[in-house]
């Protein structure tokens, strides 16, 4: 899998973004949270990519200051009450683990998740213990991830071996009680 089909599976999660609206409030653009209703001057999303939803559809750009999106060759000021969605960061620890993941273990452990009604976006926590062992030769160890979809709490440990071979086994808890485990031998 090329990183290009694994950023597209990332973009396709569910609660990847933060969607709001966006007003103009002495003299700064102001974002308003839909879900929190919480308040963030726009200010602080300057030179990151959002997107402001513009005849039917989602369009991507760089916010400059003062209201300013700059798409590939044009730019777009932003008005009053105009709809914005900003992607949500995943926590390094987990980043960077799923950045050590090979292809099937990361399709494995993101279908799995989903299918409990998790998003990647959901976690709350991580210790990606494999991120100390990089020098040694032998890793093996544990990761604990904890996610919240906003109903229920999910805990993933990941088992991991990586030495001759790749062990990865994927221990999926939800509040429910209900489990499941998934593993993945090279």
């Amino acid at each position: 899998m090329e990183n290009h089909h694994r950023t597209l599976l990332l973009e396709g999660q569910s609660r990847a973004y933060i969607t709001g609206t966006v007003e103009y409030m002495n003299n700064q653009w102001v974002f308003f949270d839909d879900e929190s209703d919480e308040a963030t001057m726009l200010d602080f999303f300057t030179s990151h990519e959002i997107e402001v939803y513009y005849h039917g559809h989602w369009k991507r750009g760089i916010l400059q200051e003062n209201g300013e999106l700059k798409f590939q060759a044009e730019s777009f000021s932003l008005r009053e009450n105009d709809s914005v969605r900003i992607r949500k960061n995943l926590t390094l620890s987990l980043e960077m683990l799923l950045d050590e993941l090979n292809d099937d273990a990361f399709l494995q452990f993101i279908t799995t998740l989903n299918s409990l009604q998790f998003s990647i976006y959901d976690c709350i926590f991580c210790h990606n213990h494999l991120s100390f062992l990089e020098e040694r030769k032998v890793r093996q160890g544990v990761n604990f991830i904890t996610f919240d979809n906003g109903d229920e709490i999910c805990g993933v440990q990941h088992h991991f071996s990586y030495y001759q071979k790749q062990r990865d086994r994927f221990e999926f808890t939800k509040s429910t009680g209900k489990r499941i485990i998934i593993e993945r031998f090279e």
